[in-house]
């Protein structure tokens, strides 16, 4: 009887191997594979380990609508008016940072002028030519102890402030003159943003504030969850005609009705411990570009987002806290590690990846990072910590020029009337 078994289960055993029509008696495929053929490979989902990816395919990235300057309400850079050959023509100076290597400060634009600030809090206003036309001081002496960090924004001749020892104020531009000076009740961490006779700001307790230019008087304000923690990254704010946008330092992304300061929608991004570890988290800056909005931050994560909904459209792994380009159908941005990404912006299928420090020894390339980069006429100019300026063709993401700055910290590139300007420990270096 048991022999009967014993054949009956061998047989529907052979039996089920000689039917799979894919599969031969052991597994293996009697047909000859037909072979794939695909000159453009799509990375739907990128591991944690970084490497180059169709790192010799020519991708095309000018869209020929070239923007003047970086400065928008949506944050949204795109293609920059820069084709200038690096030559040195104008250097800022002001007193040293003592702590260059962990802020990130701005100029401001206005016209072919720049308006700057130094260690002890001193707004500076240069004209083209780098002369000082004025310089004033607002901070008692205990104030400029803790070396006020500020925020500029403009609107018409006013110039509004924010700073880190918790003052708001502002400036007649033209004569350097304060106009109005309040107190917040904890400092701001965040830029600034103006719509009409109204500018937006975030401080340190993670409240939205919405605040007249004209004397400073609140006008609404909305509260997220507070981080038990100190952030170490500045809360970016951008807007469009209907909706203000900021992520906060746990990671919330906050979209508020402009004129009434409702809230409209919420999304978490982060765990709940990272409200003890608010420290640790760094995002990029948020870009708004054809009703989207996209960002990244150093936890892996790069997100495209529907602003009307605050619906997720796609999450893809790319680590990095510097703001995205978008241009035309394309996104880019670049690592953490110094890696360039070039993505499709709908769908977040990576297109390229190429190691823009692969000429890095491994010890130094573990020790630099990068600070910020734009896009000029198909080249990408990328700073990092080191003091250097890589420069790399778009369209083939090869290295086409380092250029030595500094022998320590550049900011992130800015693009005013045609010239960049790069800010070191003490001074801009204003470049044709």
């Amino acid at each position: 009887m048991n022999k009967v078994l014993l054949s009956i289960l061998i047989l529907v055993i052979l039996n089920n191997c000689s039917t799979n029509k894919k599969l031969g008696f052991f597994g293996k495929d009697n047909k000859k594979e037909a072979p794939i053929v695909n000159n453009k490979t799509i990375l739907t989902k990128q591991t944690r380990l970084e490497q180059e990816f169709n790192a010799n395919l020519y991708i095309k990235i000018s869209s020929e609508k070239l923007n003047q300057n970086s400065l928008n309400n949506q944050n949204d850079s795109g293609e920059l008016a820069y084709e200038g050959d690096l030559q040195r023509i104008g250097k800022y100076k002001f007193s040293k940072f003592n702590d260059f290597d962990f802020i990130s400060p701005n100029p401001l634009f206005y016209n072919k002028d720049l308006i700057f600030y130094d260690n002890k809090g001193t707004i500076i206003f240069y004209d083209e030519n780098q002369k000082i036309v004025w310089k004033n001081n607002f901070y008692n002496k205990s104030e400029k102890k803790i070396n006020p960090r500020l925020n500029f924004a403009i609107k018409n001749n006013t110039l509004i402030v924010t700073d880190n020892v918790a003052k708001y104020y502002a400036i007649n531009i033209d004569t350097g003159e304060l106009l109005w000076t309040k107190t917040n009740i904890v400092p701001f961490n965040s830029n600034i943003k103006i719509k009409d006779d109204v500018f937006y700001v975030v401080d340190y307790k993670n409240i939205l504030r919405s605040i007249s230019t004209q004397d400073g008087s609140e006008v609404w304000n909305l509260k997220t969850e507070e981080s038990l923690t100190k952030s170490n990254t500045k809360i970016s704010i951008a807007l469009d005609e209907k909706n203000i946008y900021f992520n906060n330092s746990i990671g919330d992304i906050t979209a508020v009705n402009i004129k009434s300061g409702q809230l409209i929608w919420q999304l978490p991004t982060q765990n709940n411990n990272i409200s003890q570890n608010a420290f640790q988290l760094s995002n990029s800056e948020l870009v708004i570009n054809e009703n989207t909005m996209f960002f990244s931050n150093n936890k892996n994560e790069f997100y495209s987002i529907d602003t009307a909904s605050g619906l997720i459209n796609w999450k893809t792994e790319i680590s990095s806290d510097l703001k995205p380009v978008i241009i035309g159908k394309l996104l880019i941005t670049v690592s953490e590690k110094g890696y360039l990404y070039v993505a499709d912006k709908k769908t977040g299928n990576i297109i390229r990846i190429n190691d823009l420090f692969i000429n890095y020894k491994k010890i130094k390339r573990g020790q630099t990072k990068p600070t910020g980069f734009f896009v000029g006429m198909n080249k990408i100019y990328l700073t990092n910590d080191d003091g250097k300026l890589i420069i790399i063709n778009g369209n083939e993401g090869s290295i086409l020029e380092t250029i030595k700055i500094s022998s320590g910290k550049i900011s992130k590139p800015f693009i005013n009337e045609s010239k960049l300007f790069l800010i070191s420990n003490g001074s801009i270096i204003k470049f044709n």
